[in-house]
């Protein structure tokens, strides 16, 4: 069984764990014991995690469950929510959202990129991640749409009516019903983050907010919004790519000034250029000798995950506007330092 089959497999029976382990105090030997707290409502204590298997000890909260969005449909989203590690009253609120369209944000966000507790290299248990987000906010990582790791609903065609305007709907929902679940965040300074294909989640749902945000009984305090390899459009997604690879040296100069004079690709069809797709096929293939995601460090042994592994393929035709789906992991670049914007809240 490969890592990611693992991944997956451990995080279910993590899941279904804490969705049938959620008590009003933190068990003992994972970390200090907790009252209620006067900022929560009984909806919120009944989500609290008493028993994660594996997890290090702790000194903060976490709490996993549904809310649902539609009564009538038996619509729900899955939450993990991480109290930050100090001060939590004190600091803001993260909304995370993984894209793909169909990446989990407990999956993924929160157990192999920015959570506290990280599933070990051999799929059986957990690590303390170090440089988890909740050391300087108090993340809520969000399963949208529904579909999406634990994410369901009862009513089959509402997955035929999935899309951006319905997701983005569905999580302003979920928003506001968590509010009546966790009230002393109802006012607490927000903000909305994501990666990939959140790129359209993250400002399609601030959008929502700020027209909402007129009527003052919906106000949600929205800050800002946090886009890291974002999918924004095709055309400037291709643009990002090319410039980026020939910015960090992956491509020469030769390449790079062909394809800026020969690709439009705000066209139909940019691949019917024979000099631009023959260009932007030598990107690619120097993509594929090399690790995307960690430019100049080696690929050590033949099982390392490369540019060129079946998840990691691009393949583009002169008929298409745009490459495959798999194109969602060469999005134009945004170089930011989340990090340091919480430290200078």
């Amino acid at each position: 069984m490969d890592f990611a089959l693992q991944v997956m497999v451990f995080l279910t029976f993590l899941a279904l764990v804490s969705v049938f382990s959620m008590e009003p105090v933190m068990a003992d030997r994972h970390s200090r014991q907790w009252t209620n707290d006067k900022g929560l409502n009984s909806l919120g204590n009944e989500d609290l995690v008493t028993d994660l298997p594996g997890q290090p000890a702790v000194d903060f909260r976490h709490y996993a469950g549904y809310v649902t969005v539609n009564e009538e449909n038996g619509r729900a989203l899955f939450y993990w929510f991480y109290e930050a590690t100090t001060q939590p009253n004190e600091k803001p609120l993260v909304l995370w959202l993984n894209g793909g369209p169909g990446c989990s944000s407990v999956g993924y966000g929160a157990t192999q990129e920015i959570g506290p507790f990280i599933v070990d290299t051999d799929g059986h248990g957990l690590k303390f991640n170090p440089y988890s987000w909740n050391r300087e906010a108090n993340m809520l990582f969000l399963e949208s749409p529904v579909g999406v790791g634990f994410s369901y609903s009862n009513t089959t065609s509402d997955y035929e009516k999935l899309g951006d305007d319905f997701t983005a709907n569905d999580n302003y929902a979920f928003l506001h019903k968590w509010f009546l679940k966790f009230p002393s965040y109802r006012k607490r300074i927000f903000y909305i983050a994501g990666e990939s294909y959140a790129g359209k989640y993250v400002p399609e749902l601030a959008e929502v907010i700020y027209d909402k945000n007129k009527d003052p009984s919906l106000f949600i305090d929205l800050r800002g919004i946090l886009l890291g390899n974002p999918e924004t459009c095709d055309a400037d997604d291709w643009r990002g790519l090319v410039d980026y690879a020939w910015s960090h040296a992956v491509v020469s100069d030769e390449t790079h000034k062909i394809i800026r004079e020969n690709c439009d690709f705000y066209s139909e069809d940019p691949w019917s250029n024979d000099n631009c797709s023959d260009a932007v096929g030598e990107v690619l293939d120097q993509y594929k000798r090399i690790d995307i995601y960690s430019l100049y460090t080696s690929v050590c042994t033949k099982t390392s995950k490369r540019s060129d592994d079946n998840s990691m393929q691009v393949l583009f035709k002169r008929t298409s506007r745009m490459v495959s789906d798999q194109s969602n992991l060469f999005h134009s670049v945004f170089a930011f330092s989340v990090w340091q914007q919480f430290s200078l809240l």
